[in-house]
């Protein structure tokens, strides 16, 4: 099952700047099976003892997320970039692998002490999901964990996110 997922992941060297190989999920987003069978092994961890609430990142964790909200029947918050959000929000900045950012949430979206799973495509070093973390923290919530569909392994981003799990489908 893995491997067929995996051959739905392109690498992409190069991208956004020299010396990273992106990995490109928009062929597995593309095939209805790929996307399934993504969705349910990233659900998979979390339906004996569910979350509160999922929130996803975006924007590819907006995918994720409201699929994994969808198959555990619970709500979604989005995790936006500035300027996105019309009420009263919170923000953090955060570094990237190639870059800064900046990510904010609506100061009511999480109720105080709702488990919230974080939802994302990927984790390379850890800064989005460290980001998103703590403005589930911020808004009053606690972490359930995290899941994504790949983690680039070699740059140990999920150390950054403990003791919290963060489960991955795929690992490069």
């Amino acid at each position: 099952m893995l491997e067929q997922l995996r051959a739905l992941v392109r690498a992409v060297p190069d991208f956004p700047v020299e010396g990273i190989v992106f990995r490109d999920i928009t062929p597995l987003l593309g095939d209805a099976a790929g996307l399934a069978l993504a969705v349910e092994l990233m659900v998979n961890p979390w339906r004996n003892d569910p979350p509160d609430l999922i929130v996803g990142t975006e924007s590819r964790g907006f995918i994720f997320g409201t699929a994994l909200a969808r198959a555990l029947n619970r709500g979604f918050v989005p995790i936006r970039k500035p300027g996105k959000l019309p009420c009263d929000s919170v923000k953090v900045d955060y570094e990237l692998e190639y870059g800064t950012d900046t990510l904010e949430i609506h100061r009511d979206a999480i109720g105080n002490g709702q488990r919230v799973l974080i939802v994302d495509d990927l984790i390379a070093t850890g800064g989005t999901l460290e980001a998103s973390r703590d403005l589930v923290l911020t808004a009053g919530g606690a972490i359930a964990g995290c899941s994504v569909l790949i983690e680039l392994t070699e740059l140990c981003g999920s150390q950054r996110l403990q003791p919290h799990t963060v489960h991955s489908v795929l690992q490069y």
